[in-house]
């Protein structure tokens, strides 16, 4: 089964995210902030993440550019999920290290769509 690790410390978004994932079939592995986010990078290998960037105790950004600098971690697709959605901030994402953006509230379609682009062999 197919994993995907979400960062995200709204528990409402949370719960949502995860529904959508498990009714797609996916696996759903959570954290609630960054550190948390980083660890389970580290310790369970997903195959993407989803990645709030407006997180208590370490921040999306900076936790997508450690996940990204780790030889262990660095190929995993991050997909940043986030309310940021001003002009510029979809590069901001990318720069930090993120593969792709999307943007609050979710899009059921687009979400179906980007994880299909980066888990195609599901």
């Amino acid at each position: 089964m197919v994993r995907v690790l979400v960062v995200e410390d709204n528990r409402d978004n949370m719960m949502l995210i995860q529904d959508l994932l498990m009714v797609l079939r996916y696996e759903v592995i959570t954290a609630l902030n960054g550190i948390e986010g980083v660890e389970k990078a580290t310790s369970e290998l997903p195959d993407l993440i989803l990645m709030d960037l407006s997180l208590p105790e370490m921040d999306g950004w900076t936790a997508t550019k450690t996940i990204k600098a780790n030889p262990i971690t660095a190929h995993i697709p991050i997909l940043a999920l986030t309310a940021h959605a001003m002009v510029g901030d979809r590069e901001k994402a990318i720069d930090a290290g993120c593969d792709d953006y999307i943007s609050k509230p979710i899009n059921i379609v687009e979400l179906r769509t980007k994880l299909a682009l980066y888990l195609p062999n599901v």
